[in-house]
């Protein structure tokens, strides 16, 4: 009787463990194919021209690009059937991102618009001063610190689909991130400012100078609607055991890109900075008719997180100095859990034009404590000569020979 029971239990532990392996195996596999394809319905009240991104398999580069742009480009979908099938074999992702700073773009007749604009058409003037708004947030004009490789890609655009086709091709003398002197690189891709959404190439194992050869199809975009938007291509080295090492970045606003044809392009990547503290958006104007020197914090943004929440309370104070000697204190106010605070403050200082090259702005982004020392987040030195860098001198220079003109720079926050 007792080896009766015996056998029992142990069938039903047995039975037990298989089904917590079966939900178990489920629950991962659900979470890796939740990874790939994030599904997210679309609500009624927001914006109806959503964008799809779909990533096709591996492909060689072939065939020249297309004189006109009303001419379908090879990939391009063109039925509901080859819709439908693409869709099974690999998968479709809608995403909602509504176009930032803009209204909703004209989808009737196809037209190319350089960088520049047409001085004629007032749509086309508007959709390149959003971009040069993009730009400055994203793009960084400072030349490579150090040598970490090249990227190969190109850009066509199919006007009759309002798709974006991207190539990722090939990476060129990559660092080695591994002990074995190699890489095992992949390129992430996102199209800024939405960073949430995200696709990526297939891993090259064991190589510096990998070839991916791989396509991505940005889906629904109207031309107007893609020149608000930054191409954000970034290497990375793939660890099993541990996190992936970033090799390097590159950012293109697409406002420079003549979609006429097809384009292509060898980029330069830049190693991702270290000890980030964040960025911060400034103007500076002087007057010498009344000796004003103006200083407006216009934003910060990506600022280091000081609190447990992963946030920071900004606030910005500043010195006006003549030399070593502080002269003259403003604050901005605090802004509450944000890492990119917009400040929109101005302040003014007297200083004659006999002593402007003298005087310097000490700019420090703080966070509040109520508890305890405000901590500084990052710092600036705006001067004429011995600047904290040569972006701040830069800058101050530029107000100088530019009077009564307001001139603005992003700057990189200092950790002290």
């Amino acid at each position: 009787m007792a080896s009766i029971v015996l056998i029992a239990c142990l069938a039903i532990l047995g039975l037990i463990i298989a089904i917590a392996l079966f939900l178990a195996g489920g629950y991962l596999w659900w979470r890796h194919k939740r990874s790939q394809l994030q599904f997210i319905e679309p609500n009624e009240d927001e914006e109806s021209s959503s964008y799809s991104l779909r990533a096709a398999q591996d492909i060689v580069d072939s065939g020249n690009p297309p004189t006109k742009p009303q001419v379908p480009v090879t990939h391009a979908i063109t039925t509901p059937l080859q819709n439908n099938i693409n869709r099974k074999l690999n998968g479709f992702l809608s995403l909602r991102t509504p176009l930032i700073g803009g209204s909703g773009a004209s989808q009737t007749k196809p037209q190319i618009i350089s960088s520049l604009g047409n001085p004629g058409d007032g749509t086309t003037k508007d959709s390149a001063n959003k971009s040069i708004s993009m730009t400055d947030m994203y793009l960084d004009s400072t030349d490579p610190s150090e040598n970490v490789g090249q990227i190969h890609f190109s850009l066509e655009y199919d006007f009759q689909n309002t798709t974006l086709i991207l190539k990722v091709l090939q990476g060129k003398e990559l660092p080695a991130k591994d002990l074995s002197g190699t890489s095992d690189p992949y390129v992430r891709v996102t199209l800024l400012p939405d960073k949430k959404h995200r696709l990526e190439t297939k891993i090259k194992r064991r190589t510096l100078n990998p070839r991916w050869n791989e396509t991505f199809y940005f889906e629904g975009f109207p031309i107007q609607k893609l020149q608000s938007r930054v191409l954000h291509l970034h290497v990375f080295d793939y660890d099993r055991f541990s996190r992936d090492d970033s090799i390097g970045e590159v950012f293109l606003p697409l406002c420079q890109v003549d979609f006429a044809g097809k384009q292509s392009f060898w980029k330069a990547l830049k190693p991702p900075a270290k000890d980030k503290c964040g960025e911060l958006l400034s103007s500076l104007c002087y007057h010498p008719s009344n000796s004003i020197l103006t200083l407006t914090l216009i934003k910060a943004r990506n600022l280091k997180a000081k609190d447990i929440n992963g946030k920071s309370d900004p606030y910005v104070k500043v010195w006006l100095q003549f030399g070593d000697k502080r002269v003259e204190k403003r604050k901005t106010p605090i802004f509450t859990c944000t890492l990119n605070p917009v400040f929109n403050e101005s302040f003014s200082f007297n200083v004659p034009w006999e002593k402007i090259r003298e005087c310097s702005l000490d700019v420090m982004v703080m966070d509040f404590d109520n508890i305890g020392r405000n901590e500084l987040i990052g710092r600036i030195l705006l001067a004429g000569k011995n600047g904290s860098g040569a972006s701040e001198t830069k800058h101050w220079q530029d107000m100088i020979s530019k009077p009564r003109q307001t001139v603005v720079q992003w700057h990189r926050l200092k950790p002290e």
